[in-house]
């Protein structure tokens, strides 16, 4: 199993920025999603990011404003979020695949980002 325990959340004008940070333990994994869920709404895709490769996707209502990055030696991996909208708020988990084309099975505990007007 994966372990995720995430951190960075909390209050922000619109218009901020926060970043979260997702410390990963345990077995090895191919991917870091990020993902977020507002009240009343399904659990949506934010990014995510191969962790060997790199390689980033990004749902189109954050492109330019969010960016995913990782530090493989540290296990650790980031969101950062720039020019927050108040519609950005959230609960927002991170979450671990183990193999390609596998399920994201390891989730992170979520930490909620709220950002005012």
């Amino acid at each position: 199993q994966v372990q995720l325990v995430e951190s960075g959340g909390g209050l922000v004008q619109a218009g901020g920025s926060l970043r979260l940070s997702c410390a990963a333990s345990g077995r090895s994994f191919s991917t870091m999603g990020w993902f977020r869920q507002a009240p009343g709404k399904e659990r949506d895709i934010v990014a995510h990011i191969s962790w060997n490769s790199g390689n980033t996707y990004y749902t189109d209502s954050v492109k330019g404003r969010f960016t995913v990055f990782r530090d493989n030696a540290k296990n650790m991996g980031y969101l950062q979020m720039n020019s927050l909208k108040p519609e950005d708020t959230a609960v927002y988990y991170c979450a671990a695949q183990r193999v390609v084309g596998g399920l994201y099975d390891n989730w992170g505990q979520g930490t909620q980002v709220t950002v005012s007007s």
